[in-house]
C-alpha cells in the first residue's frame, strides 16, 4: 500500500469538445483531508467525477492505492471509494430503503439487510436509529445529505468524495455535518471534498488544492497553509 491514496499524470479531460481539465499532475495523501477551492467551472466536480470513474480522462494516468483506476470493477472501486453529491437524491421508501440499496450495490441483489450496519452508519452521520422508518421524502435538506452520507457509509468505503455538501445548507447544519467528516477523517478515513467556504478547510484542517480554469494552480499541506 502506497503513502498517496491517488495520484494523477498528466490527466487532461473534455467534455462535449470542451477542455474542462488540463496536464494534472497530483499526489493525494492517504489519511489526509483535501479541499478542492477555486471559482464554479474552475475544475473541482470534474476532478472528483474523476476519481471513482463516473467520467474517464480524454489523457493522463491516474492510480488509486499504485494501480491504474481502469484496472478496478467500477463496482468494486465505487465501494471503495464512496461519492456523496452536491444534492442528494432519495430513492422512493424509507430511509431504510435507501440504506438497503446501497447494501445490495456492493454484495449484489440477494443481499440480506445488515440492521447493525445501518444504525452505525446513521450514528457515524449523526441520525438517530428512528431515522430508518421514516419517509425519505419528507425529510429536510441537512437530513437528506445525512441519509446520503450514512448511505455512503454503507460500503466501509477508504475514500469519501463529496461535491460541496454544504452548500444548500444553513449555516448551523453546514458546521454539523463538517463535524462529522471531521471525525471520520480523524478515524482514518481519506475525505476529499470540493467547497467554497474556506472555513471549512480550516475546520478540517485540510490540505487544499486550488483550481482556475481546469488547472491545479496551488497545492499546499494543512502544515503550509499553517506556517503561512
Amino acid at each position: 500500500m502506497t503513502d498517496n491514496v491517488f495520484e494523477l499524470s498528466g490527466v487532461t479531460h473534455a467534455r462535449q469538445g470542451r477542455e474542462v481539465l488540463h496536464d494534472i499532475n497530483l499526489c493525494l495523501a492517504r489519511g489526509r483531508p483535501v479541499c478542492l477551492v477555486g471559482a464554479s467551472g474552475s475544475g473541482k466536480t470534474s476532478f472528483l467525477r474523476l476519481l471513482n470513474r463516473l467520467e474517464t480522462p480524454a489523457e493522463g494516468r491516474i492510480l488509486f492505492d499504485g494501480k491504474p483506476i481502469e484496472d478496478y470493477p467500477v463496482r468494486r472501486l465505487r465501494t471503495q471509494v464512496g461519492f456523496a453529491f452536491q444534492t442528494p437524491a432519495m430513492f422512493d421508501g424509507t430511509v431504510h430503503d435507501n440504506l438497503a440499496a446501497a447494501v445490495r450495490f456492493s454484495k449484489g441483489k440477494s443481499a440480506q439487510d445488515d440492521h447493525e450496519r445501518m444504525l452505525r452508519a446513521l450514528e457515524l452521520a449523526e441520525l438517530s436509529g428512528d431515522y430508518l422508518e421514516r419517509p425519505a421524502d419528507q425529510l429536510s435538506g441537512g437530513e437528506k445529505q445525512r441519509v446520503a452520507l450514512a448511505r455512503t457509509l454503507m460500503t466501509d468505503p477508504a475514500v469519501l468524495l463529496l461535491d460541496e455538501p454544504t452548500s444548500a445548507l444553513d449555516p448551523d447544519s453546514g458546521a454539523r455535518l463538517i463535524n462529522t467528516l471531521k471525525k471520520l477523517s480523524d478515524a482514518g478515513m481519506t475525505i476529499i471534498m470540493s467547497t467554497h467556504r474556506l472555513g471549512e478547510t480550516e475546520a478540517l484542517q485540510a490540505d487544499v488544492v486550488e483550481f482556475d480554469a481546469g488547472r491545479v494552480v496551488t497545492h499546499k499541506t494543512a502544515k503550509e497553509r499553517n506556517v503561512d
